[in-house]
């Protein structure tokens, strides 16, 4: 029997109360030929109904593609996923109390999926422990009719874990490059691998259906038995896309250096204009050493992987990001998620295996608000859930965390002249505030393990310690009283031996961090 069919037959495989599970990240290995005829079949017939829908990085474009198309009250009465920023319906599904959602830190969904393929009982985990996936916070649940705990506290050999449960997967939606004619499923065109392997594997043990969105079907045998990622035996049915929605980013070209078929010239990338975001980069940079493996967060960090390659210090390190890219230079944008020129890709489940055992030496994350505990928040703005990602997995297990932001946001305009920094406007909103609405990261957590943790912004650096929040660097033009305390709801300790930020940080040439 054949295992080509077309994507009208295959969304026509998906039954009222399933639990699907998709693949993707961000822009990235989306099946949006599957995602967009289940929407098709949805508006046509409403059916089906009360989907729980399961991905550990919502895959979208901020408007209507990925998951985007899966956001119909009716059409999902369940939601657990890691991050919902690029799938902004599913986010307002959820805010607006229309259906029960989780969320979840992304790796461990992905190893949900695994652990769901190895049928254990729950995944086992301390990430999560003192933030908001915490049970004695909130248990993951991102409304308030979300009532059933599926996240527990328990102790193994005495030590705290939390314990997250899983359900058995009925079919899956998940994407390759080509497909031979039994099945057997290779990535050589993804830019990420992304947790797909493990989505197989569990909707397969769990008895489900498994359906690949290709590129294009090709002769049995003619695939390398060491390219394939997804063998035959996982793969219920086979569905060829159409060019546009098999793009390896959303609306863009296919580029051979993400997959590491063409290596990239770096040096005709374009360095960031002395501002704000290149500040900061800088600062954030000069945490870095020779020999650390390191990750790059989304937004405000991808300024450290511009400023690392234009002072030509890339490659005295190892940058690495998420879904399974090690080495080259991360992206930022739409193509975030991927690296040009990576040394090497494997799947999301691995990669943070690695980064839950303490493999990075050094991350670098955003910085949406910060309290007097040190605690940060990135997941949740009043009715605006963007959700953790593997931020929880991320800066609970890195050796030192550095956190990337502007002081103020919303209207905040500086101007840079002879090595000082000068405030045209302030921003409207505070981000150093008494408390944070949710907890994505936990400064008390780190203090009891006593791991390093900064906050760099463009006019102050604060540095998490024993007793507190403690302001230790200051930018050369900025008024302590005027443009640091006055916006803050908590004054932080400052450091007795308070230094200014060094100038090679303010000037519009090349700082020398090689030499």
């Amino acid at each position: 029997m054949t295992k080509v069919i077309n994507f009208k037959d295959a969304v026509r495989l998906v039954k009222d109360n399933d639990v699907l599970a998709t693949s993707g990240f961000a822009f990235l290995g989306v099946p949006e030929a599957l995602m967009k005829g289940l929407e098709e079949r949805f508006l046509e017939e409403k059916s089906p109904k009360n989907l729980t829908l399961m991905f550990a990085a919502a895959s979208g474009d901020r408007k209507d593609r990925g998951l985007n198309h899966l956001a119909h009250e009716g059409l999902v009465g369940k939601i657990i996923g890691g991050h919902f920023g690029l799938a902004p319906k599913i986010g307002k599904l959820i805010s607006d109390n229309k259906t029960i959602a989780y969320n979840l830190p992304q790796g461990v969904v992905c190893h949900m999926f695994r652990d769901k393929a190895g049928k254990r009982t729950g995944t086992i985990e301390k990430v999560g422990l003192d933030t908001f996936v915490d049970p004695r916070i909130d248990g993951g649940k991102a409304n308030s009719r979300t009532k059933e705990d599926i996240v527990e506290v328990i102790d193994i050999l005495g030590e705290e874990n939390l314990i997250y449960k899983c359900p058995d997967i009925n079919i899956a939606f998940i994407r390759g490059t080509y497909a031979d004619e039994k099945g057997n499923i290779s990535m050589e065109h993804e830019a990420t691998y992304s947790e797909a392997t493990c989505i197989a594997q569990a909707a397969k043990n769990c008895g489900g259906t498994v359906i690949v969105q290709v590129e294009k079907v090709v002769k049995e045998g003619t695939i390398d038995p060491k390219i394939v990622k997804i063998p035959s035996i996982y793969v219920d049915y086979i569905v060829e896309a159409e060019k546009e929605d098999q793009a390896q980013v959303l609306g863009q070209d296919y580029d051979p250096s993400l997959t590491g078929e063409a290596n990239m010239v770096v040096d005709a990338l374009k360095p960031l204009n002395l501002n704000e975001r290149k500040i900061i980069g800088r600062r954030a940079a000069m945490e870095l050493s020779e020999g650390q493996v390191v990750n790059i967060g989304i937004g405000m960090p991808e300024a450290v992987s511009s400023v690392a390659n234009e002072e030509e210090i890339e490659k005295l390190f190892s940058l690495t990001v998420e879904p399974g890219l090690i080495g080259g230079i991360p992206q930022g944008g739409d193509r975030f998620g991927a690296s040009i020129n990576p040394e090497c890709m494997f799947d999301q489940a691995t990669q943070f295996d690695f980064y839950n055992g303490g493999g990075l030496d050094i991350a670098f994350l955003g910085l949406a608000e910060c309290d007097k505990e040190g605690n940060v928040n990135v997941s949740k703005f009043g009715p605006k859930l963007p959700g953790c990602g593997g931020f929880i997995n991320i800066t609970q297990n890195a050796k030192k965390v550095v956190f990337c932001g502007t002081f103020t946001v919303k209207g905040l305009q500086i101007e840079i002249e002879n090595g000082k920094v000068k405030i045209i406007n302030e921003g409207t909103n505070k981000k150093f505030l008494d408390s944070v609405q949710q907890i994505t990261f936990s400064g008390n957590r780190a203090r009891k393990l006593k791991q390093p943790v900064m906050y760099i912004t463009e006019r102050a650096v604060f540095e998490l310690k024993e007793d507190g929040l403690h302001l230790t660097e200051i930018a050369p033009g900025i008024n302590l009283e005027k443009d640091i305390l006055s916006n803050m709801e908590f004054k932080p300790i400052i450091d007795k031996n308070l230094k200014v930020m060094e100038e090679k940080i303010f000037l519009d040439k090349l700082m020398g961090l090689r030499k």
